[in-house]
C-alpha cells in the first residue's frame, strides 16, 4: 500500500477543498482494501451520492470517507445535523473511514474505520446555526464526537504512518460485529455501558465499580427507572459476546 497521494490526479484542479477531496478519494480507490472482507479493492460510487462514497464489489458493504489535514482528535466536522440523525435512526449509515493526512508531505498518516453500528445520536453534536448574513442562513451542521465512540469501534487501518496487518483489521471488524444492535435505544445503552467498562482502570472490576456510573447513565437515560438492572443486562450481553468474563460474586474481567 502506497501512503503517498497521486498528485497527477489533481493536476487539472485549483481549489484547495476540491484538491483535498480528489486526492484523498483517489488514494482510497487506488490503495485501500475492504476492511470487512479483505477484498483487495473498493470502488467509488458516482459523485454526489447522498449516503456513501465507496463500496466493496465483493461483500457490497458501503463506506463514507471523512478526511482532515492534521491529526484526528476529539471531533470531526460533518454535514447537516438533521440528515445525520435521520440516517442513524433509520439504520442507513455506511461504515465511516476517518483519514488524517499531511498536506506538506502529501501523504496519509492515519486511517480509522468506525463500523456503522457504533453510531448513536449521542455522538452527533449540532453546531451553531449559520448567521442571517450567510448564504445558507439558519443551516445547522454537525460534528461527529470521536471521543465518545468505544475503543472497540475505532479500528486502526493505518496508525502514525504504519500499516496494520490486513488480517488483524478484518478480525477486529468481524469481532466488532458481535456488538451490532439494530434497536437504537438498546444500542445506546450498550455503547454507554461499554464506555463505562472501558474506563475501569483494571481488567478485573466489580458490579459495584460499574454502579458508580449510575448517576451519569440516569442523566443520559432519564426515562429508565431501573438503571442498575439495565447495567446488568448490558454486562450479560457483553459476557455472551465474549467481551467480558463473569468470575462470580459480582466480579468481571475484560477479555482482550
Amino acid at each position: 500500500m502506497n501512503l503517498n497521494f497521486n498528485l497527477d490526479a489533481v493536476k487539472n484542479y485549483h481549489g484547495s477543498t476540491q484538491i483535498a477531496r480528489v486526492l484523498t478519494e483517489n488514494w482510497v480507490q487506488e490503495n485501500l482494501y475492504c476492511p470487512r472482507c479483505g477484498n483487495k479493492t473498493i470502488s467509488h460510487f458516482p459523485n454526489n451520492r447522498p449516503v456513501a462514497d465507496f463500496y466493496c464489489p465483493l461483500c457490497k458493504n458501503e463506506f463514507e470517507l471523512k478526511s482532515k489535514n492534521g491529526s484526528i482528535q476529539r471531533k470531526v466536522n460533518d454535514g447537516a445535523y438533521e440528515t445525520m440523525i435521520q440516517r442513524i435512526t433509520g439504520n442507513q449509515n455506511p461504515d465511516f473511514l476517518f483519514m488524517s493526512y499531511s498536506k506538506e508531505e502529501n501523504r496519509v498518516r492515519d486511517l480509522v474505520l468506525i463500523p456503522k453500528h457504533f453510531f448513536v445520536p449521542d455522538i452527533i453534536e449540532a453546531r451553531s446555526p449559520l448567521p442571517p448574513t450567510a448564504r445558507r442562513a439558519g443551516w445547522v451542521g454537525c460534528n461527529i464526537l470521536i471521543e465518545k465512540i468505544p475503543q472497540q469501534g475505532r479500528i486502526d487501518i493505518i496508525k502514525n504512518g504504519l500499516l496494520i496487518p490486513v488480517a488483524d483489521v478484518v478480525t477486529r471488524v468481524n469481532k466488532s460485529d458481535l456488538l451490532a444492535v439494530h434497536n437504537l435505544s438498546a444500542r445506546g445503552w450498550l455503547m454507554d455501558v461499554l464506555n463505562c467498562v472501558n474506563k475501569m482502570p483494571s481488567d478485573v472490576f466489580s458490579l459495584a465499580d460499574i454502579y458508580r456510573f449510575v448517576p451519569l447513565l440516569s442523566s443520559k437515560h432519564p426515562q429508565n427507572n431501573n438503571v442498575e438492572a439495565k447495567i446488568r443486562q448490558q454486562l450479560q450481553f457483553l459476557r455472551d459476546k465474549r467481551y467480558i468474563e463473569f468470575l462470580g460474586k459480582g466480579v468481571y474481567r475484560k477479555l482482550q
